[in-house]
């Protein structure tokens, strides 16, 4: 399975050097000088990484091959991706990859579904659980007090949900 962890935005510069849009909690290890990742579309790819950098907010980083601005302006959004398999084990019992979640039940307490995780969202307060029920999407935060249990082996969170949250 793969994973996406940045998706190449706009050139920078005139070295072919691109912005990166990142989906990885990790991003200064993800993206050392050296790193290959697939792509999607795949004919793009693989893409290795020759230099990286952060400019303000941004992840800037070059790629071997592209050494100018139209080169560079090829790769646009182009993702980055890596095979789930890759990935490190996570220290944390309380921390999850996302692909680990999406695909799981929510249910509440009492049992009842609620339906699928089909999508996360990374927000600056908290991650937000997209759910897809009878009714349309439903965002729950992915908190403790709100999602009390992730049961990955028996594929389903438990949500208990605060007064109005499916209003």
């Amino acid at each position: 399975m793969e994973l996406v962890v940045g998706r190449i935005g706009r050139p920078h510069g005139l070295r072919g050097e691109v912005t990166v849009e990142v989906r990885t909690d990790d991003p200064d290890t993800r993206f050392a000088a050296g790193s290959v990742f697939s792509t999607d579309p795949a004919a793009t790819g693989p893409l290795t990484i020759t230099s990286a950098r952060r400019i303000g907010g941004n992840q800037v980083l070059g790629f071997e091959g592209f050494g100018d601005r139209n080169a560079a302006e090829t790769l646009r959004g182009t993702l980055l991706v890596v095979q789930t398999e890759s990935l490190p084990d996570l220290e944390d019992t309380d921390e999850y990859y996302d692909h680990q979640l999406i695909g799981l039940e929510a249910k509440l307490e009492s049992g009842e579904v609620i339906g699928p995780v089909v999508d996360m969202m990374h927000l600056p307060s908290n991650d937000v659980l997209v759910v897809k029920s009878a009714t349309g999407e439903v965002l729950i935060p992915f908190v403790e007090v709100i999602v009390p249990v992730v049961d990955l082996a028996a594929g389903h969170v438990i949500v208990d949900p605060p007064d109005g949250l499916f209003d």
